[in-house]
């Protein structure tokens, strides 16, 4: 069986939805593919994202991932958006959630971590969702 697709959408698609891309491909790359997107881009991922994402996972980032358009990912099963406040992209899909995250951007480092790990938990308890699937 093929592994299913994830797609982590937000309107700018800089920050929240890039660290769920790189947590997914770091936590459960066996259970899924991971990609983000969004209807606009930023011209780089938020330096914040990224300063702490290199220190708490030694992930970088920006060596493997960019601001990305909804059409730039293949046709996904699974579209998570990270609460945008605003109408959220919608691509067709086997799952859909909402996982209603504030974007840290501007905010402290502890604000950022604690979005972090909560995004940390939600790839976690969706790696799960996903095993349970294979298992029907």
């Amino acid at each position: 069986m093929n592994k299913p697709k994830a797609a982590f959408v937000c309107v700018h698609n800089s920050c929240r939805s890039q660290i769920a891309e790189a947590l997914g491909k770091h936590l459960a790359s066996d259970t899924f593919e991971s990609y983000s997107a969004g209807t606009e881009t930023k011209p780089q991922i938020n330096p914040d994202a990224v300063r702490l994402m290199k220190a708490l996972y030694g992930i970088d980032m920006e060596q493997t991932q960019f601001s990305k358009l909804l059409t730039d990912i293949p046709p996904v099963d699974i579209v998570v958006t990270m609460g945008c406040n605003v109408a959220c992209p919608t691509l067709p899909c086997r799952l859909r959630e909402d996982w209603g995250i504030e974007d840290p951007t501007g905010q402290s480092d502890e604000v950022f971590i604690a979005v972090i790990r909560k995004i940390e938990q939600r790839i976690l308890e969706l790696k799960e969702t996903v095993l349970a699937w294979q298992d029907l």
